[in-house]
């Protein structure tokens, strides 16, 4: 069974910075495509970034987190991380971790149980 763990989060003021991990077992890393998604209150959840298992990022969304958030992966520790600089208040929500295969017959997707990211003084 995958299993998709977070860690993290946390109370941080702004302009700091957070570096959230999330580990996944239970499967073969390397054939996901791993994202950061992240829902605030009353929004729906959005997509942050994706990278694949050759190191391909994708940022939702740029302006929100151009050249403050950078998502990697370290494939032999199973685990994506999303390293986020220059905190504002608004980045304030949920973070999820999300695991995705496409297979021949069906798509395999996988979520971790959230991590919260409060930015205030």
């Amino acid at each position: 069974q995958v299993q998709l763990v977070e860690s993290g989060g946390g109370l941080v003021q702004p302009g700091g910075s957070l570096r959230l991990s999330c580990a996944l077992s239970g499967s073969i890393f390397t054939i996901y495509i791993m994202g950061w998604y992240r829902q605030a209150p009353g929004k729906q959840r959005e997509l942050v970034a994706s990278i694949q298992s050759g190191g391909t990022t994708t940022y939702a969304d740029a302006d929100s987190v151009k050249g403050r958030f950078t998502i990697s992966r370290d494939n032999a520790k199973n685990t994506v991380y999303l390293q986020m600089n220059s905190l504002k208040p608004e980045d304030t929500a949920v973070y999820y971790c999300n695991a995705v295969y496409v297979g021949l017959e069906r798509k395999y997707d996988y979520w971790g149980q959230g991590t919260q990211v409060t930015v205030s003084s």
